[in-house]
């Protein structure tokens, strides 16, 4: 059955490039929110290039116009609604597409938005219909109607789209789509559906292409990757074991555990591995056991104390990062000392800080007691300044030693230094030539600077 759409959407992209042969369109895309997204929009990309459109980074030349939408914070509507003004007055004087998908698509008072205050838009589809793309532009450009394709049901897991990726060194791989978890200050199970597992068979077949193609580092993406269900007792530590055997991919990460799904034989599949980062990320979110139960995490402060000690007994170079909201409803100055407390005995290496945002379909956007917006801020500064308070000091342990690192390309700040990351994601910087981007190589670190590393080849 999924065989069969697939097939019949690879009509449509033929159909559509026919139209557009010999015109030399081009499309401008907009990527918004986490790695899921950008993995997305790979897809769209790899479907609208086999379209026949070309990409545009001005968007003044564009004659299509793609926003691949996220609806985890606030201000990513303001950002997208503040795009379309922008879209209108272009599309005033010439003729252009305008297409949003993505998460916020699934959100019923945004998409009456569109329809009310932006009739412009030509195409609109979810998370769960992005496989049929090829199919709404096609009709969009035949009909000049507008097209809705949205699915409030949990969607299927299609194989073989096209894909560009936009990276050619690094590529982020999806295992599952959506989230059974419900917290209730996140969107993501109402607008990406049930959690939906990829089948071993496909994923490996994907990485072992990957790896054929000369990519070195692969991250594993899913919105809570160890509940993973390859079916008939396949978990997420035996796709780890099998990604490991992989020639040729030398780097592989993953994000987002749960904390309460890591499981021993995930721990244990991270040891006896040389390829799987020693930089776990495993989302806090509160320290405080009350709070914790108010988000619906279903775990205490001290079953995550005693995860992070479990892992480190059985890792001993291990390192962790993780994400923490901070001014959830309720939340008082005790739970926040406690969040404090569980970032002083961690130590992570790197921390997400979000200040709490309501969105609308939640739980938490209902409760009573919401923090003011100044306690949030002042909160948010306390546990920033905690953090940077301990960089140098986790920076000083990496002078002096050898760090493997895959070499990106030039540094943002110094296009005469080369960059790239250590396996537990430190920036390094360093003197060498060109030929070396794309390769692993072994860095001596020679100083630290808080927010980079120097190196030596």
């Amino acid at each position: 059955m999924e065989a069969e759409e697939i097939k019949e959407q690879k009509e449509y992209i033929k159909k559509v490039y026919e139209l557009n042969k010999n015109k030399n369109l081009k499309y401008y895309i907009l990527t918004m929110g986490c790695k899921l997204n950008e993995n997305d929009s790979e897809k769209l990309v790899g479907m609208l290039e086999k379209m026949g459109y070309e990409e545009s980074k001005d968007m003044n030349t564009a004659d299509l116009y793609l926003i691949n939408t996220c609806c985890i914070r606030e201000n990513a509507e303001e950002k997208v609604f503040g795009k379309l003004g922008e879209f209108k007055k272009i599309k005033e004087h010439k003729d252009i597409i305008i297409a949003l998908g993505g998460c916020m698509m699934q959100e019923k008072h945004i998409t009456d938005k569109i329809k009310k205050s932006y009739p412009f838009v030509d195409v609109v589809f979810g998370t769960h219909t992005i496989h049929k793309f090829p199919e709404d532009l096609y009709k969009a450009i035949i009909s000049k109607n507008k097209i809705n394709d949205i699915l409030d049901i949990d969607g299927k897991v299609y194989e073989g789209l096209p894909i560009k990726r936009s990276d050619k060194k690094q590529a982020s791989v999806t295992i599952m789509y959506g989230c059974n978890n419900f917290c209730t200050y996140c969107i993501v199970p109402y607008v990406r559906g049930r959690e939906r597992s990829r089948k071993p068979e496909d994923i490996l077949s994907e990485i072992e292409g990957l790896a054929k193609e000369g990519y070195k580092e692969i991250t594993l993406l899913g919105q809570n990757v160890n509940s993973y269900n390859g079916g008939d007792g396949y978990k997420f530590s035996n796709l780890l074991r099998d990604v490991d055997k992989i020639q040729g991919i030398e780097i592989i990460r993953f994000i987002s555990p749960h904390p309460k799904d890591f499981t021993d034989d995930v721990i244990e599949a991270i040891r006896d591995s040389k390829k799987i980062s020693r930089l776990i990320h495993i989302p806090l979110q509160s320290g405080s056991t009350k709070v914790l139960k108010e988000m619906n995490r279903k775990y205490t402060k001290e079953q995550f104390l005693n995860l992070t000690d479990r892992i480190k007994a059985k890792i001993p170079d291990v390192v962790f990062s993780t994400d923490i909201i901070v001014g959830f409803p309720g939340e008082t100055e005790e739970d926040f000392e406690d969040t404090l407390d569980v970032v002083k005995k961690v130590n992570f290496e790197q921390i997400f800080m979000f200040i709490y945002s309501r969105r609308v379909g939640t739980l938490a956007d209902k409760m009573e007691n919401q923090i003011p917006e100044e306690i949030k801020h002042k909160r948010f500064n306390r546990l920033k300044a905690l953090f940077e308070e301990n960089i140098e000091k986790n920076n000083e342990k990496y002078v002096g030693t050898t760090q493997k690192i895959l070499v990106e390309g030039y540094s943002k700040n110094n296009t005469e230094m080369l960059t790239g990351r250590t396996d537990t994601n430190k920036v390094v910087v360093f003197e060498g030539k060109k030929d070396l981007i794309g390769k692993i190589i072994n860095i001596k670190i020679v100083s630290e600077h808080k927010w980079y590393l120097k190196g030596k080849v």
